[in-house]
């Protein structure tokens, strides 16, 4: 069983709880969304294994007694089977997360840390935890950013799974939101600090 530590609103830590009571009592915790790029401008979205919509390349809970890049780096691990130097990683933003499903006595409250990591060009050597995830899709940052602000219909990207590498079309269609949520809204500050990352190389 998973414990994680939670904190008061104002991300004062307050004691531990296991992630069932978490989720159940919506307590405050912390979890990671992690990215990775390359030098080339390319971002690389997890492909989900539950509905096939893009996602965080690597996404997860911070466990108790765990920094937040301990964390980056065990959930891209698991996720994607690297191993990267999370000490490296740009902590781009903290979102205060909130979504409820009282039919499920489920309510989520989480301080979101967005970290991004570089890549070398190229790198194709994943390994997927099947049960989540499918796959990547290597896309590049503006191409993605034109598509979710509807300049074009579709880009091409490259689709990465345990087997093959092939190009796809993506359209906005393909990425994961949620009902109060669109996906500019969501990936769009990542898209844009990834674009400015690689300006500076």
């Amino acid at each position: 069983m998973e414990n994680l530590d939670i904190y008061d609103e104002y991300m004062n830590k307050i004691g531990t709880e296991s992630r069932d009571i978490v989720h159940r009592n919506g307590l405050w915790h912390k979890t990671v969304h992690c990215w990775m790029y390359d030098e080339n401008g390319n971002i690389y979205f997890q492909i989900r294994a539950d509905s096939g919509k893009l996602y965080t390349t690597a996404s997860g809970h911070v466990l108790a007694g765990e920094t937040v890049r301990d964390a980056f780096r065990r959930e891209i691990h698991e996720e994607i089977g690297i191993n990267t130097d999370a000490s490296n990683a740009v902590a781009l933003d903290i979102v205060f997360w909130r979504q409820d499903k009282p039919q499920k006595n489920w309510h989520d409250r989480a301080f979101a840390h967005i970290y991004a990591n570089k890549l070398p060009i190229d790198f194709t050597d994943f390994h997927f935890q099947p049960d989540e995830v499918a796959g990547l899709v290597r896309i590049n940052a503006k191409d993605c950013l034109d598509l979710l602000m509807d300049k074009y219909t579709s880009v091409r990207a490259i689709k990465i799974t345990a087997n093959q590498s092939t190009d796809v079309d993506i359209t906005k269609n393909d990425f994961l939101a949620a009902s109060n949520e669109t996906p500019v809204v969501k990936y769009g500050f990542v898209l844009q600090s990834i674009i400015q990352q690689n300006s500076h190389i």
